[in-house]
């Protein structure tokens, strides 16, 4: 009998990704005043942290307090194929002649937020991808911005926090970027990487426009990140904040159920209706009506039968 199965091959056998590989889980031995605050639960709010002004120094703090945060990489690398034709990679290799040989460094760009006001961006280069990409994540967690959101457009009447509150303009380089409100549904009108960024910021509809070398990847970023920086140093009005809705940083719980607070005045009223169009029953004018109520009706005489008998009356009287 002959066997038909295939011959065992290697290069079949499945392989684990290393994304998928289980980290060991470390303790956390904080080494600065911040983090032994954090870790003690002194601080337990991310947001008091900008209030004060301290710096991030570990990226442990950061995963302490918001340990929901979403990762990306951003294509900042050359494009493989003839000409160029290919898509990016989210590595960027560059080489070193020696007399020993080529030395090759990976350089990557990662992007960490909650997609509810915060947002870090920051890059990490290794003689190989992986201790890359893991420096990257880790010094994205070191650069957490808070970013000021609202909606200024002209275009509509809502004030929700889904673009910006004004327009902004950043710079790196020869590369200029401009940031403008939009109404919502719009979308981002953005390059694709800055509209990875934004979205990770919690802002879903912007308009933009830009000049310069657009195609260096890394200054266009960096001018969107100096552009976000803009938004948090100017000062605003204490009346414009209502106006066009500004929000710092996250979202709170209690500015969602806002809406629903606006439906109980209209059951309210509803209620003092009657009270307003109906007068007021009193117990003696019910008593007053009952009696009245129970007394016979006199029938009212017509106007001919009064005059006569007024006639009569005066002729008795003569």
């Amino acid at each position: 009998m002959v066997d038909k199965r295939k011959p065992y091959d290697k290069r079949q056998q499945r392989r684990t990704p290393r994304d998928d590989v289980p980290v060991p889980e470390v303790e956390w031995n904080p080494t600065t005043v911040l983090g032994k605050m954090v870790k003690s639960e002194e601080i337990t709010d991310i947001n008091e942290i900008f209030d004060r002004g301290l710096p991030i120094l570990e990226p442990e703090i950061v995963n302490r307090l918001m340990p929901g945060l979403e990762e990306d990489l951003l294509l900042i690398g050359q494009a493989k194929g003839k000409f160029g034709g290919g898509q990016r990679r989210i590595f960027r290799q560059t080489q070193k002649k020696t007399c020993e040989g080529n030395k090759i460094h990976f350089m990557t760009c990662a992007v960490v937020g909650n997609k509810n006001g915060f947002v870090g961006v920051a890059t990490g280069k290794s003689k190989e991808t992986v201790p890359a990409r893991d420096k990257a994540k880790r010094k994205a967690r070191l650069n957490l911005m808070r970013i000021r959101r609202g909606c200024g457009s002209w275009e509509t009447d809502t004030r929700d926090a889904n673009s910006i509150p004004f327009a902004v303009e950043g710079k790196c380089g020869s590369v200029r970027i401009t940031l403008m409100p939009a109404p919502k549904g719009k979308g981002l009108c953005i390059e694709k990487e800055c509209a990875k960024i934004l979205e990770m910021a919690g802002i879903t509809d912007i308009w933009s426009k830009t000049k310069g070398q657009t195609k260096t990847k890394l200054n266009l970023i960096k001018a969107l990140l100096d552009a976000l920086r803009k938004l948090s140093e100017v000062k605003i009005q204490p009346g414009d904040v209502s106006k066009l809705g500004v929000v710092e940083g996250k979202i709170k719980a209690a500015d969602v159920i806002e809406p629903v607070e606006i439906v109980e005045p209209v059951e309210s009223v509803e209620s003092v209706e009657p009270s307003v169009t109906e007068p007021s029953v009193t117990e003696s004018s019910v008593t007053e009506s009952s009696d009245e109520s129970t007394k016979p009706v006199e029938p009212v005489e017509s106007t001919e039968k009064q005059k006569e008998s007024l006639s009569k009356s005066g002729e008795e009287k003569k």
